[in-house]
Order: structure tokens, then sequence, then C-alpha cells
């Protein structure tokens, strides 16, 4: 008997099939940055290891064309 198991859940997927993942799309890249400006991890972006490089790639690009900030220094 394992009383540590969660029952799984049904997650809506992260990107949805009508948006593109292109650096243009700022709006969509900020969901997957923290507030810190780091990109965050695959496991909590719940997407494929494919999704990932292609959103990591396309921040990276929108920091260098200034669409996203490189850091969040609010203090």
């Amino acid at each position: 008997m394992n009383k540590f198991r969660r029952p799984p859940r049904r997650r809506s997927p992260s990107i949805r099939s009508d948006e593109t993942v292109d650096y243009k799309n700022t709006s969509l890249l900020r969901r997957f940055v923290s507030e810190q400006g780091k990109i965050l991890s695959r496991r909590m972006n719940r997407l494929s290891s494919k999704q990932q490089r292609l959103i990591a790639t396309a921040i990276k690009r929108a920091r260098i064309l200034a669409l996203l900030p490189f850091s969040n220094n609010e203090n």
C-alpha cells in the first residue's frame, strides 16, 4: 500500500495547436520565463523536449532583439 501516491491529473497542454513558437510571439514566450527572467525547466513547463528547445531558442532570439528582458532586476 502506497499512501503517498497521487491520482493522475489531466493537464491542459501549455502550447495550443493554433499558437506558433516564434520569437515575435512575446505573449507566448513570457509564460515560459520566471519572474527573475530565467527560462523555466521542461518539467515546470510541461513541454516535450522538442518544444522546450524551440521555446528556449525563441526566448534567446527575443532577448537579443530586445523583445524580452535578459533579467528582471526590480529591487
